[in-house]
């Protein structure tokens, strides 16, 4: 008997919906287990100077899920999936226990990642996981590091780009000198905060490079390879550049408006100055990628 167009239509609204379901409850579970979560981080962490770039790296993840879910879903395989994905969906909610209970954020915020990943393989296999790799590796710049890891390598950080500052305007005729991390510039004295060459600025400027990568897609392996390993200095120019910024601010109009707006100001000159050595930096590789490429088919 031919189905009429009506029963027809119905089958396919309840194909669809049975198609969402195993979603609809992944949302609701995620949902459930992770706005306590982050409602905590953003009342603590998150609404520090330091940790401030937690939400803006979640919400590009999210960004870049949802301009990938089309070819994610694409990318689909039919064939069963392995035990891994349901292997690391144990250690994730293991991750989630140990680090909701004991108060621990690089288990219980880094168990998201594990879920996703996992749940990824599950309902969507391989591939699809593969498509969407990076927006999961870039959530890993919203994970807050331990205070231990932090100190440790903060200051040996500060005190390079203290020193390195404090060697350029000295050259450029200025009155500065320098005392571990505080310099001495006029009459002011300026202590090189965490905020200003910490590691989390590292790791801000680091998701940044990255992200600019992953935008411009190159195609060339090398070039993107040679831009991944230039972030890191560039990140260290930036932090330098913010500093001596911030010095000649207090210097030539005072600490209030070194303290003040300016110092707000100097954040933003921070990532423009990334940004614009980032791209001079890929400009320089792509003009020496093409001139080697001249020569050799020349």
């Amino acid at each position: 008997m031919p189905t009429s167009p009506l029963t027809g239509n119905n089958n396919l609204t309840f194909s669809k919906v049975k198609d969402l379901l195993p979603w609809i409850f992944l949302l609701a579970g995620l949902c459930f287990m992770y706005i306590p979560t982050f409602i905590n981080l953003f009342q603590g962490i998150w609404s520090t100077t330091e940790q401030a770039h937690g939400p803006i790296v979640f919400a590009i993840s999210l960004w870049l899920l949802y301009r990938k879910w089309p070819e994610i879903l694409a990318a689909k395989t039919e064939q069963k999936k392995s035990l891994t994905g349901w292997f690391i969906l144990i250690v994730g909610l293991l991750f989630y226990i140990v680090g909701r209970s004991q108060d621990v954020y690089l288990l219980e915020v880094s168990s998201l990642i594990w879920l996703l990943l996992s749940t990824g393989l599950i309902l969507l296999g391989t591939r699809s996981v593969k498509v969407a790799w990076f927006p999961l590796f870039f959530m890993l710049f919203m994970i807050p590091l331990p205070g231990i890891i932090v100190d440790t390598l903060t200051m040996p950080m500060k005190v390079a780009v203290s020193y390195v500052a404090e060697q350029v305007l000295f050259g450029a005729g200025y009155p500065i000198a320098r005392n571990g991390v505080v310099l001495h510039i006029g009459q002011y004295q300026l202590l090189v905060a965490d905020a200003c060459a910490g590691l989390h600025t590292l790791f801000t400027l680091e998701s940044l490079g990255l992200l600019y990568l992953n935008l411009i897609r190159h195609e060339s392996f090398s070039r993107n390879l040679v831009l991944a390993i230039l972030i890191v200095p560039i990140s260290f120019a930036a932090n330098v550049i913010r500093v001596m910024v911030l010095t000649l601010i207090t210097y030539h109009f005072g600490d209030s408006a070194g303290q003040g707006f300016l110092h707000g100001f100097a954040g933003m000159v921070l990532f423009l100055s990334a940004l614009l050595l980032i791209i001079a930096a890929d400009a320089l590789v792509r003009a020496a990628i093409a001139r080697k490429s001249a020569v050799k088919y020349s």
